[in-house]
């Protein structure tokens, strides 16, 4: 292959062979595309600064560095996106490595950008409470069998959510049969979490509360027989309520509470919530299905407003 006269079709087969490579480590849809785009930005720098297309056996530390800086200076790129960037040419230089076009990873030795840890964002006590009105007030004002079924749904998705720090697709492949309630305690069961591990999640009395609440309005709208393995969340067809409806619901639900709200900020406020109740890192990690500590310590990272009221105790 001559690399100063890299053809369309063979930058497609090195292309294609590295998706098929991220693939295989397992990486999710979404990741392998975001990968794909963050090289495709650093393949038109390559060939600007280089005036060659980028080919596995050409990148070299230098070229790594230059980029980095490039997107530093030039670009006044944020840290997240200048590390995000590295991080699929880090993946790129691997499989070109293991292909064999590379004797070493040209990656190494390149540092990412100090970022201050940042907290992520969650919802205050006030601003709970609004959202846990505004699915009442939504249940009072249905007036047919549709909206009630609806609003029901609705409440019981979001306060599940509050209450377990389940992802969005969890939330989705939730089956009836994975929930296990007793008059006192209660748990469901997390089937394929993130990595493919399982995970049991307790649930308390709230949780347990519209989870009963829904399970009969459920059963009118369910035509499957079977009604322990249909999916928990269904639409009124009886069919499972997928997550770009959860989605598009929470981000409803907050604008007509006032919050800037997502299925991401329902869930970091489950977190926060157990930290600002004193519940141990290991017990927090344990319960949101992390298997580095290192990713729950953000619950632990002052918020804005944390911030703000540390402030305002000099008055």
């Amino acid at each position: 292959m001559n690399n100063k006269t890299l053809s369309e079709e063979e930058d497609l087969q090195l292309s294609t062979l590295f998706t098929t490579w991220l693939k295989d480590q397992d990486h999710s849809p979404a990741t392998v595309r975001n990968y794909q785009s963050d090289l495709n930005h650093f393949k038109r720098w390559f060939e600007q600064a280089n005036a060659e297309p980028l080919s596995p056996a050409q990148l070299t530390p230098t070229d790594v560095r230059e980029y980095r800086q490039h997107m530093l200076s030039v670009e006044r790129r944020k840290a997240s996106t200048i590390n995000r960037r590295l991080s699929a040419l880090s993946a790129y230089s691997r499989w070109a490595q293991e292909a064999g076009f590379l004797d070493y990873n040209p990656t190494d030795r390149v540092q990412t950008v100090s970022i201050q840890p940042r907290a992520p964002r969650w919802l205050d006590k006030k601003e709970q409470a609004s959202l846990l009105r505004e699915l009442e007030l939504l249940r009072n004002a249905a007036r047919t069998d549709h909206a009630r079924f609806r609003a029901l749904r609705d409440q019981t998705v979001v306060i599940l959510m509050l209450n377990t720090g389940l992802r969005i697709g969890e939330v989705c492949n939730l089956v009836v049969s994975d929930l296990l309630i007793t008059a006192r305690k209660g748990q469901l069961l997390v089937r394929e979490g993130k990595g493919g591990k399982q995970r049991f999640v307790p649930l308390n009395l709230e949780a347990r509360r519209v989870i009963g609440e829904w399970l009969p309005e459920r059963a009118v709208w369910l035509t499957n027989l079977d009604m322990q393995e249909a999916h928990l969340f269904i639409t009124h067809l009886g069919e499972r309520l997928g997550s770009r409806s959860i989605q598009k619901m929470i981000t409803q639900v907050g604008q007509r509470a006032g919050i800037s709200l997502s299925c991401h900020a329902l869930r970091h406020t489950f977190a926060k919530n157990l930290v600002n109740a004193g519940v141990s890192l290991e017990k927090v990690a344990a319960l949101l299905g992390h298997s580095n500590l290192n990713t729950t310590r953000v619950y632990i990272v002052p918020g804005q407003q944390d911030l703000e009221r540390a402030v305002e105790a000099l008055v």
